[in-house]
């Protein structure tokens, strides 16, 4: 039975809604922002659209992606990297886990209200549930790690050190640059919902620039630009 196309009853086409869609998810724009950018491609769309679009398709596409990419999340059993950092959400303190494979692929985002062991132990047990075991586990000194990985029987994978975790540190960046430009979160479930987009699409133009020749960055972005254009096609 052929998929029907999840566009097929929006004016706009498939290409200009998935543009609008990375654009707003993948770089530090508002709304707004995005809308003077279609505007100079001679393209008329309110950021009303945009956000309906955001809304709509995001967490479709990062689905879509997730699929796609199964095979790979699921062996990045070598080393993950965890670390949480926190978001304000109407002026009140949340935290957001955030699980990092050895490649610097984001395998998991959990927001909390308490940064303590039944909060580590739900974020953990989420993270093994889909991606399996590590061989090793690098956090920093906060003791919920550790009492979390003692009540699961994974204490002696546990590894901690200075400026081993910059892995993930480092990958906090692009979603702070992010939240500052969405002027902060009003509600958990929209910053959980974005973060997991954030996350998938994150993964797919993730090259690691810093890491491969120029030559191979080029076409390795090419490839997730390619893939990002095949989304939900009919």
């Amino acid at each position: 039975m052929t998929r029907r196309s999840p566009f097929r009853y929006f004016k706009t086409s498939p290409e200009i809604i998935r543009l609008a869609v990375m654009l707003y998810v993948r770089f530090p724009l508002s709304l707004r922002n995005v809308e003077d950018l279609l505007h100079e491609r001679r393209i008329d769309v309110s950021h009303e659209a945009i956000r309906y679009w955001w809304h709509r398709f995001g967490p479709m596409f990062a689905s879509e992606i997730r699929k796609r990419r199964v095979d790979g999340m699921r062996s990045s059993r070598w080393r993950w990297h965890l670390d949480e950092m926190f978001v304000k959400i109407n002026g009140e303190r949340h935290y957001l886990w955030r699980a990092v494979d050895h490649k610097g692929k984001i395998l998991e985002s959990f927001l909390t209200r308490a940064r303590d062991k039944k909060a580590a132990l739900k974020f953990l047990r989420k993270a093994m549930r889909k991606h399996g075991r590590p061989q090793v586990i690098v956090t920093d000194k906060l003791r919920s790690y550790g009492a979390a990985l003692r009540e699961i029987g994974a204490a002696h994978r546990q590894e901690t050190g200075r400026w081993v975790n910059n892995r993930v540190e480092n990958s906090h960046l692009p979603f702070r640059r992010r939240e500052m430009a969405m002027l902060r979160f009003r509600q958990m479930r929209s910053l959980q919902k974005f973060a997991a987009v954030h996350a998938s699409i994150s993964n797919l133009f993730n090259s690691e620039r810093s890491l491969t020749s120029r030559s191979n960055f080029k076409l390795n972005r090419a490839a997730a630009l390619a893939e990002w254009r095949g989304l939900c096609a009919e």
